[in-house]
């Protein structure tokens, strides 16, 4: 399917797929809105609660890098070990992520190259912060014994993937999670917040970025 790069309202990056007229991030800011749903509500959250190190991270997709880029800043500037993991099925290619602009916008560029260089299916110390694994493929295929503090849900949105919003998926996210794990995303649809009460999550909802008016905050 054809990805084009477009440019946000806070001046960041982001793919759009034409064909599906659908974005991995908010017209309105890229980064403006993986900082206030990922990181304010769900990272800093957890580190301001919890005070664990390491922070054991899980993502639902590794997208553009984004959020892992964000999550490695954090660890940086808050001096925190951050062990992160993150699934994607169709990565983007290498020429991709170089259009992209977060390495410039955040200052980031050595840390953008090590994120999109790394081999997938492998564990691997980016630094005495950060580390990271991408797994290539399926949430609904995934098996893992890992455990973690913290999920960032991020995938396309219910309508463009209704096979990742399931009574089943968030079962097995629910499972993934450590007793007073927390799972964070953009979507706060009636029956997105029903499907996570269902398998046992508490859920807040919280204000949404720009022109969302809420977001969700389950925790376990």
């Amino acid at each position: 399917m054809k990805r084009a790069i477009q440019i946000t309202n806070d001046g960041s990056t982001t793919i759009a797929l034409p064909e599906k007229n659908i974005t991995y991030h908010s017209t309105s800011g890229a980064i403006g809105e993986s900082l206030h749903v990922f990181i304010e509500a769900g990272l800093r959250y957890v580190h301001e609660t919890q005070n664990l190190t390491p922070i054991y991270i899980f993502e639902m997709g590794f997208g553009t890098g984004l959020n892992a880029l964000l999550s490695w800043q954090f660890a940086q500037q808050q001096q925190v070990a951050i062990n992160y993991t993150s699934i994607e099925r169709y990565p983007i290619l290498p020429q991709e992520a170089q259009q992209l602009n977060f390495d410039e916008q955040l200052q980031m560029i050595t840390e953008w190259k090590q994120l999109h260089s790394c081999e997938w299916q492998k564990s691997i110390v980016l630094d005495k912060h950060f580390t990271l694994t991408k797994w290539q493929q399926s949430l609904l295929e995934l098996t893992t014994n890992q455990q973690f503090h913290l999920m960032y849900f991020d995938a396309f949105a219910p309508n463009d993937q209704p096979e990742l919003w399931t009574k089943a998926v968030f079962e097995k996210l629910y499972n993934m999670l450590l007793p007073n794990g927390i799972l964070v995303t953009y979507c706060s649809k009636g029956e997105v917040k029903r499907t996570l009460k269902s398998v046992g999550f508490t859920v807040e909802r919280l204000l949404g970025f720009a022109n969302k008016w809420h977001m969700l905050r389950a925790s376990k």
